[in-house]
């Protein structure tokens, strides 16, 4: 008898474990940053990125939550909904998918860097924080390749 009990409590002990790993919470994927660097003409409209999701299916899937962490300190940043065409996009021949894209604008004086930290967040948990730096130069100041 004492030992059908050692042996129920040894499964009760060992169940409650198993119980406990599996209710585990699914770990969010890592904050990750990215810097990236823009050229752009005085007083211009100028992209500094574009956010989509397309899913292992070619659809869109939901679009990311963009916020502005940091503003720039002379120009101002504009996000506006886009479609975006594209071919020979991962495993996708062709597609068409809703995406937000985000423009930069310095005033028109201004010439010199401005830094902004936008903050992206992607269904799933995944966020990135990016850093741009936009160069801004006069027309007729950028080089031409």
């Amino acid at each position: 008898m004492r030992v059908i009990l050692q042996a129920c409590a040894a499964i009760l002990i060992c169940g409650s474990f198993g119980a406990a790993a599996a209710q585990a919470p699914t770990p969010v994927p890592p904050e990750t940053t990215v810097e990236r660097q823009v050229r752009a003409l005085a007083n211009r409209d100028t992209q500094i990125g574009i956010y989509l999701n397309v899913l292992s299916d070619c659809t869109s899937g939901p679009l990311p939550t963009i916020r502005l962490v940091t503003p720039p300190a002379a120009g101002k940043v504009v996000v506006k909904t886009a479609k975006v065409k594209t071919t020979n996009y991962k495993a996708c021949l062709a597609l068409e998918v809703p995406a937000y894209v985000a423009f930069y604008k310095s005033p028109p004086e201004f010439l010199g860097d401005d830094a902004m930290t936008l903050e992206v967040k992607y269904q799933g948990g995944r966020t990135e924080i990016q850093k741009i730096t936009v160069k801004v130069s006069a027309p007729g100041g950028q080089q031409k390749i």
